[in-house]
């Protein structure tokens, strides 16, 4: 049997001030002719990380950046200490403001998806299309499985759980995660599982580090249980730009039959379901989705040029 070859390196990166606090941004080297530029948003207890493959996929036609977004991977947490969706969006927006990079292809994952979807429907002057991996949009179907995250939700009770929790080997925790994540855990690189046990071995002496998670969880937690999770979907309804939503039939976290609804609710989008996919398609499968974003890709080009032969421009003078 032959040996996985080993996975690329885990793109360069640095602080950069939005007026007031820092987040860290990987970006892919530029290429003789830059692509255009993308922005990558990862979800709950992810990282910038978690794009390095498919980033170097999209290349050359994409330039991506992925950021750490407050209080996760090499980002400090706002000064205000907020992890709303309103609040991480303005994060968002202020970076992509702060590159002068947009209008950008915005993709995000799981909390990062419905971070991408407000800042959609809020700011479409600065997205030029949308990816959607297993966005964490609200569901009001109840699972067993996922009760832990009310559950935290609650004053003093997720501080203890992830106590508890913090209390088992990194490496535990770590596997744990990617067995939740992927649909066939095989599939995570072996050569990158020590930097993951090594990166939350850090994150264990960070004293920001539970309000992160919790203050994500309960953002999450409120916005299903706000209006019965409506006002997120409404916000999909307004989105015009060209959208890709990507769900994993294997997914843990979020539901595939969420399809059905996604179909309905995003006005300019195509819906796909992968199979023998869980939460991280990206990482799991990062060709299929650089293949499908491909798709997208062109199918905005073919419109954008069918437009400019119906009206084309005047000649000068």
């Amino acid at each position: 049997m032959t040996e996985p070859p080993e996975p690329i390196p885990h793109w360069p990166g640095k602080l950069v001030s939005l007026g007031g606090y820092q987040v860290y941004v990987r970006s892919v080297p530029a290429d003789a002719e830059p692509g255009e530029p993308a922005l990558c948003v990862h979800g709950l207890e992810g990282s910038s990380r978690n794009w390095t493959d498919l980033m170097d996929l999209l290349r050359p036609r994409l330039a991506c950046d992925a950021l750490d977004l407050p209080g996760f991977g090499e980002s400090p947490p706002r000064p205000d200490g907020r992890y709303s969706i309103a609040a991480l969006a303005q994060t968002v927006i202020a970076l992509i403001e702060r590159t002068g990079r947009g209008p950008v292809h915005l993709l995000g994952n799981s909390l990062g998806g419905a971070v991408c979807v407000h800042v959609a429907a809020t700011r479409p002057d600065l997205i030029r299309t949308l990816t959607l991996i297993s966005p964490a949009l609200p569901d009001p179907r109840l699972r067993l499985d996922l009760l832990r995250f009310p559950l935290m939700s609650v004053p003093g009770v997720g501080t203890r759980l992830l106590r508890q929790v913090s209390r088992l080997p990194a490496e535990r925790r770590v596997a744990d995660v990617i067995a939740t994540c992927f649909s066939d855990p095989r599939r995570f690189p072996p050569a990158r599982l020590a930097a993951e046990v090594t990166e939350l071995t850090r994150r264990d002496t960070l004293d920001y580090a539970a309000a992160a998670m919790i203050g994500s969880v309960r953002t999450l937690t409120a916005e299903t249980l706000r209006a019965g999770g409506r006002p997120a979907w409404r916000e999909a309804a307004r989105i015009t730009a060209p959208t890709l939503v990507i769900y994993g039939h294997d997914d843990r976290l979020v539901d595939a039959r969420m399809a059905g609804r996604a179909a309905h609710a995003f006005p300019n989008a195509r819906i796909v379901v992968m199979p023998s996919t869980g939460h991280v398609a990206h990482m799991e499968h990062p060709q299929a989705v650089a293949a499908e974003i491909g798709v997208l890709l062109a199918a905005v080009q073919s419109a954008e040029a069918g437009r400019a032969r119906e009206f084309p421009l005047a000649p000068a003078g």
